[in-house]
């Protein structure tokens, strides 16, 4: 009889414990992941200060727009709105920086479906767009290199903040200075957008060598490059490694053909690895340029014209959906994001980086987000147990219990 009393609670018990789990659920769990750098903050050699800039970094959105399924627009993309919404809430980041594939397949759509792509975009960023931020684009969402539209490109750059016609894009915040580079285009031979993107580069070590050397006849005798059977050529640059911009791009540089990053939810365990392993992983002992669908990584050429020119602090690439940490051989650190959504992979995450005040000490936290799969399991055990319960009260009761 007792559970006859609560059969019309049993709906409203099983919505507030529905509702309870999705809060929990959707709230990451974030741990730094160490450093080689003795500044690094995560050593305790530097302490984090209000003036440091916190900058939250995602990757591999895969929106669909007006062409999502109820699965994703009800599920999939409910619960990725919640992520940005707590992760929000509870990192209370300075910046959102995105680092390609915002959509699922963004170049075989129309302009007005690409359009409801980015209105999905905005929507689901929420509070994020009352802050700076900063998309590059990835391979999704211009094409590969067979696909490489001048037109698209060009209305998908001026769709994001910062980004010139080639999809590149330079920007300081917080005495922090960020080059974003169209990637996509450096894997592709004798294309335009390639040679746009090596201007940028160009330009951005011009400004680079000017700001340490202070010389203004620097850009009559600065370098000479040419490109000649795919293989790049720069003079020597005189500015420490370390010294330049934080690289953002979609695609990873080369690495090592032997090198297997840790990644995931063990993701704090990758640096540790990374040291221990600095000499044998020399990512700059490159795998050669290799097919684009295979190696998926920028060509080795490319990459050393990227560090020979740039120096760059630190990069962040995306691509693989995996976390990775990796170590060059000048003792720059890549970090690989991984993605942030269900439907590139049961395992997603984020990367929360904090760039220390005077551009000293970087600052490296792997975010994991809850699995699709725990999610559902914990979806049916909810509705299974829901079910029971609501048998159980309508089952005739024993006529022992009455009098």
């Amino acid at each position: 009889m007792a559970l006859g009393y609560w059969r019309p609670l049993l709906p409203l018990l099983c919505l507030s414990c529905l509702l309870l789990y999705e809060e929990w659920a959707s709230i990451s769990s974030c741990k730094i992941v160490p450093g080689k750098d003795p500044d690094d903050y995560s050593r305790g050699k530097v302490e984090a200060s209000s003036d440091d800039l916190k900058v939250m970094i995602v990757a591999n959105l895969h929106l669909q727009g007006s062409e999502a399924g109820l699965f994703d627009l009800y599920f999939r993309d409910y619960y990725l709105s919640k992520f940005f919404r707590k992760s929000f809430q509870s990192l209370n980041p300075d910046m959102l920086i995105v680092l390609g594939d915002v959509s699922a397949r963004g170049s075989e759509l129309t302009k007005s479906k690409w359009v409801s792509v980015l209105n999905q975009f905005h929507k689901m960023l929420g509070p994020f767009l009352g802050l700076p931020f900063h998309v590059v684009l990835g391979d999704r969402d211009i094409g590969e290199c067979g696909e490489l539209d001048a037109n698209f490109v060009q209305l998908l750059a001026a769709s994001f903040p910062g980004l010139d016609s080639a999809g590149c894009g330079a920007f300081e915040i917080s005495n922090t200075t960020f080059v974003s580079v169209n990637a996509v285009a450096l894997l592709c031979d004798n294309n335009e957008f390639r040679f746009s993107v090596e201007k940028v580069i160009e330009r951005e070590s011009i400004d680079l060598q000017m700001e340490n050397e202070g010389a203004a006849g620097i850009i009559n005798e600065f370098h000479n490059f040419r490109e000649t059977s795919h293989h790049f050529e720069l003079r020597e640059n005189d500015v420490l490694p370390g010294s330049g911009p934080v690289l953002l791009l979609h695609f990873p540089l080369n690495r090592r053909a032997d090198y297997h990053c840790n990644g995931g939810r063990n993701a704090w365990s990758v640096s540790r690895h990374s040291q221990q392993n600095f000499k044998k992983c020399d990512s700059r002992q490159f795998i050669g340029a290799g097919p684009y669908d295979l190696l998926q990584t920028v060509p080795a050429n490319a990459t050393e014209y990227i560090f020979q020119a740039l120096r760059p602090r630190f990069i962040f690439s995306a691509h693989s959906h995996e976390f990775c940490d990796i170590t060059h051989s000048d003792g720059t650190r890549e970090i690989t994001v991984p993605a942030m959504t269900w439907k590139a992979k049961d395992d997603p995450g984020f990367v929360v980086a904090t760039f220390g005040k005077d551009r000293k000490g970087v600052s490296v936290s792997y975010c994991a987000l809850a699995r699709e799969s725990h999610v559902l399991a914990t979806y049916t055990t909810l509705l299974v147990s829901f079910v029971v319960l609501w048998f159980i009260s309508k089952a005739p009761h024993s006529g022992c219990l009455r009098r």
